[in-house]
């Protein structure tokens, strides 16, 4: 399960809407816009709205998810984000959708407005399923089920594959040296095009002044042209940044061509390539490799699962792979591309798979899996005696200088309200605390008690920002009770500054005398009296 919330705009989502992910994307020029799929196969857009990419039938920008009503009940099998930008979306049952901007007819409805809202491709594709789709700046690919290769858009350079310059409207068969190849993947450049066919050969076409078709030369391609550097390989898989590609075999090895100003080729250098040259030829096999035309970065993931990244990292040239601690080549573009979109759709399918952390949380206070009860008011909290000796020194003097293995495995407490000693355990297996300020007081209590500093200071942010005119003489005499200094002269404060209500309050008037004595002389030497 990948991790979306490494995306700044999927903080935006609570809990319990990211835990109905299912597929994501973030795009846009500053990757401000996102759109994600639900396991109910609902899609939701949010963002800025750049050229009405989100799909909503307007060009307002939401901060809160929207639904996508036109795509209820579709289920997205590919996506893919251009420049302006427009959308390419491919559901499982072949049927092709574009919106967005269309100023060169790159959502292939023949026309040039913004596409507002998701539209139904149809032109020239009756009878087709589509099954993925590829968009460049300005120009829209996509693969069918049968192998052919459809493109339209923005022309200038050929990259639509039909022999001229011109602009095409609607989507038009790639033919030329395609012309009887079963394809089976497409990826595309800024202004470039790639398609790989099923017996491993590629093919490039478009753009190529920096050799990203990889060639052997510099001239564009109005035409499929084979990339006969790869000749004898079989390859099966080929991704496109910028203006570079890198294309994996079915041996696991790695090769790279074109643009290389940022070092995106990982060569070691800063030299464009016309045609492909192997790179991280000393690793161990590669099993996926990482690139998107919005971006001059690149990664890639070995069996063993190690992620590389290379290329433009946060403004930085790395010229060679570079080992990193992530997990996936998608965190690569979460953390180091510029601007950090999504190198691809991401799937979040989730499987019976926890981590450690998630695990803890779910095993708390479990009776199948806990071996001692704590009995606090006369109820039972079900623990682990191992992951409290390992978070906790409380508990790990006690469990070597007083406990052994034919002791009851119930432990009575006394001296804490079970509310308050429940969430001490829930945070030794969370490193969280939800409770009202009224019962944090108890909580810090315990804290000291224990000397858990960590937990006295969330304790103490608990109160602070849950402190009214009700509650604060109260814990303000829990703060000098507990010796928390600083939340003590936080609560003192507050009391001066809201002295009229507070001392209005119940509260004030029901605590020890000596306390009241100290709180009015030293308000008082704040001039907090003076009138």
């Amino acid at each position: 399960m990948v991790d979306v919330s490494k995306w700044p705009l999927f903080s935006l989502l609570s809990a319990e809407e990211l835990a109905t992910v299912r597929q994501a994307c973030v795009f846009g020029t500053s990757a401000n816009e996102a759109i994600y799929i639900t396991h109910g196969n609902e899609v939701f857009v949010f963002g800025v709205n750049c050229s009405s990419c989100l799909g909503t039938g307007d060009s307002l920008s939401t901060i809160v998810p929207k639904k996508l009503d036109f795509l209820r009940g579709k289920k997205v099998i590919s996506l893919s984000y251009g420049s302006g930008p427009h959308v390419l979306l491919a559901t499982e049952d072949g049927q092709l959708f574009a919106w967005g901007h269309n100023g060169y007819s790159q959502l292939g409805n023949g026309a040039t407005n913004q596409g507002l809202s998701p539209v139904l491709v149809t032109a020239n594709l009756q009878n087709k399923k589509v099954k993925e789709v590829a968009c460049g700046s300005h120009h829209s690919m996509a693969l069918t089920q049968d192998g052919e290769v459809f493109a339209w858009g923005y022309n200038n350079c050929g990259q639509i594959g039909s022999g001229s310059t011109a602009n095409q409207p609607y989507p038009r068969k790639v033919t030329g040296c395609l012309q009887g190849k079963n394809a089976v993947g497409v990826a595309c450049g800024q202004t470039s095009s790639m398609a790989l066919v099923d017996n491993g050969e590629v093919y490039g076409w478009g753009y190529n002044g920096n050799g990203q078709l990889g060639v052997g030369n510099n001239g564009n391609q109005l035409t499929p042209c084979r990339l006969t550097g790869l000749q004898g390989l079989c390859i099966q898989q080929i991704v496109s940044g910028y203006g570079h590609c890198l294309a994996l075999t079915d041996e696991g090895l790695l090769y790279a061509w074109g643009a290389n100003t940022y070092g995106q080729l990982g060569t070691g250098n800063k030299t464009n390539h016309l045609s492909p040259v192997q790179i991280m030829a000393d690793k161990e096999r590669i099993v996926e490799v990482a690139a998107c035309h919005s971006t001059h970065t690149s990664a890639a993931k070995t069996q063993s699962g190690q992620v590389y990244m290379w290329g433009q990292c946060r403004g930085q040239s790395i010229v060679l792979p570079h080992i990193t601690h992530f997990a996936s080549t998608d965190d690569v573009f979460a953390c180091f591309a510029t601007p950090s979109v999504m190198w691809r759709l991401m799937s979040m399918e989730h499987d019976d798979f926890l981590t450690v952390a998630e695990a803890l949380r779910k095993e708390f206070d479990s009776p199948e899996t806990a071996d001692l009860k704590f009995s606090v008011d006369g109820k039972c909290i079900h623990v682990h005696k191992a992951v409290l000796k390992i978070r906790c020194e409380h508990f790990r003097s006690m469990f070597r200088s007083q406990w052994t293995e034919d002791q009851q495995e119930v432990i009575e407490i006394g001296q804490f309200s079970y509310p308050v000693y429940r969430s001490f355990l829930q945070f030794l297996y969370t490193d969280t605390v939800d409770l009202p300020p009224e019962d944090a007081i108890g909580l810090l209590d315990l804290a000291t008690s224990y000397c858990e500093n960590r937990l006295k200071r969330l304790c103490q942010q608990i109160i602070k920002s849950g402190i009214t005119v009700e509650n604060a003489f109260t814990l303000l005499s829990a703060a000098i009770r507990y010796d928390a200094e600083d939340l003590e002269e936080f609560c003192f404060r507050f009391c001066v500054n809201h002295l009229t209500q507070v001392t209005q309050t119940g509260a004030f008037w029901q605590v020890d005398g000596a306390m009241l004595k100290e709180f009015i002389s030293r308000a008082s030497r704040c001039g907090a009296f003076k009138n």
